[in-house]
């Protein structure tokens, strides 16, 4: 299972969001992209010392900056099994083998 098919499994529902200079965001998950920049919705941000609070009402967090993610267990069961055909499909060996490359017989 990739990080980024759980990531999109788990849409809509809650999660922790830590990041490296240590704030944390819990909110519910909106959307993330192959970056894992995450969009989130209905966000309380805690400082990294605890003492300080931020309630949004949605926020949009870097993947570059992510240090942790919590998700529910039950996300585990929404993702989809991966059968492996979009790598089944090859066309040559690289550099020109078996009808790839650039040119040459056909």
């Amino acid at each position: 299972m990739l990080p980024l098919s759980l990531l999109r499994a788990a849409s809509g529902s809650p999660m922790l969001v830590e990041l490296k200079g240590g704030d944390t965001y819990n909110g519910r998950l909106v959307n993330c992209d192959a970056w894992m920049n995450l969009n989130l919705r209905d966000v309380i941000c805690t400082s990294k010392d605890g003492d300080r609070f931020w309630k949004m009402p949605e926020c949009y967090i870097r993947g570059s900056s992510v240090k942790y993610l919590r998700l529910p267990e039950d996300a585990i069961d929404k993702v989809p099994e991966d059968d492996g055909s979009r790598h089944a499909v090859r066309r040559g060996g690289g550099r020109g083998g078996e009808y790839g490359g650039r040119g040459g017989r056909r």
